[in-house]
């Protein structure tokens, strides 16, 4: 094979390779139903309210007690919102889907503790030094923010 082939061949394989990584990226962005586009933005409107937590993580004096501070309040702030969320939601579903979303709640809250529970017993500080705190508060609060905008993502639709 001569040398101006061989890079024909290169490049049409490069060029199938960018047009398939573009293509998978494509199929793989998450989607969300567009039942009401006219609803408010909650999950924005929480991402808003939530920035004041998240910089005050960002900006906190490198000590254990004031990691376990900034996250305790995070921590506060999105059990706040959770409540919230949940309520919402429950006002705008009829009977069955109020029982079917206690039901999702409650196994949503067996799922959190055994997390937290988890967390607490693997992120320790003799496993991972005084980093152990930083990595529990955001696992932690990390669940607990993913429940809120599944919640309000539901909440879209009504």
């Amino acid at each position: 094979m001569n040398a101006g082939n061989h890079m024909k061949k290169q490049s049409s394989q490069i060029l199938y390779r960018l047009a398939m990584i573009g293509f998978l990226m494509c199929c793989s962005v998450s989607v969300h139903a567009l039942d009401k586009p006219d609803a408010p933005d909650y999950v924005g409107e929480l991402m808003q309210r939530a920035q004041m937590y998240q910089l005050n993580i960002q900006q906190t004096t490198h000590t254990t007690q004031s990691y376990i501070t900034v996250y305790a309040a995070y921590e506060k702030f999105l059990d706040q919102e959770l409540n919230a969320a949940y309520a919402k939601l429950m006002a705008q579903l009829n009977d069955k889907a109020q029982q079917n979303l206690r039901e999702s709640q409650r196994q949503w809250l067996k799922y959190r503790n055994a997390e937290f529970n988890f967390i607490a017993q693997n992120w320790t500080r003799e496993n991972f030094g005084s980093s152990s705190v930083i990595s529990r508060g955001d696992y932690g609060t990390r669940l607990i923010k993913d429940r809120v905008v599944t919640l309000l993502q539901y909440l879209k639709n009504y």
